[in-house]
């Protein structure tokens, strides 16, 4: 009788293992497309050890001009009011600090358009003008910070691009 139970059981385990029936997946997402029967591996899914995406920047490491366009003309204007009363009055601390707050607003816009490399150049001219402004000093760090993780070199002092044309 022993017998009999073990080859059934053995049987049975037997016929359980050969079945051809599809595996069920456990995944519930609805998004997941159905199994093309083709085996797929994790390096299927990844972007490693494949080319970047193609930019208008050819060489690799450096920076573009990138984010979206912004209405900067207040901001221009305020500039160049201020620019002409650093050049009347060159030693005039005022305004300098007034120079200096009119770059770091604009730094300030461009950094929520998206407009990194646009905004390091602002950031930079405000702490020209103030270097105690410390606003400026950590949205510089910050910016840098962002080109060193993702292994590019920020624009060089004075190479920062301009803001993005505008079109109304």
């Amino acid at each position: 009788m022993k017998t009999s139970f073990l080859l059934f059981a053995a049987a049975l385990a037997a016929a359980g293992c050969t079945s051809n029936q599809a595996p069920v997946s456990q995944n519930t997402n609805a998004a997941t497309p159905a199994n093309s029967g083709r085996p797929q591996s994790v390096i299927a899914h990844t972007t490693e050890n494949q080319p970047p995406p193609s930019s208008s920047n050819s060489e690799p490491g450096k920076w573009s001009a990138s984010g979206d366009p912004v209405d900067t003309a207040k901001f221009d204007g305020t500039i160049a009011e201020a620019e002409k009363m650093v050049k009347s009055k060159p030693d005039d601390a005022a305004a300098k600090k007034l120079l200096s707050e009119a770059y770091y607003d604009r730094g300030d816009a461009l950094t929520k358009a998206r407009q990194y490399a646009s905004a390091l150049g602002d950031y930079r001219r405000a702490l020209k003008y103030d270097p105690e402004n410390q606003e400026a000093k950590d949205w510089i760090g910050q910016i840098v910070n962002i080109y060193k993780m993702l292994k590019k070199d920020p624009p060089k002092e004075g190479e920062e691009p301009p803001p993005l044309p505008f079109k109304k």
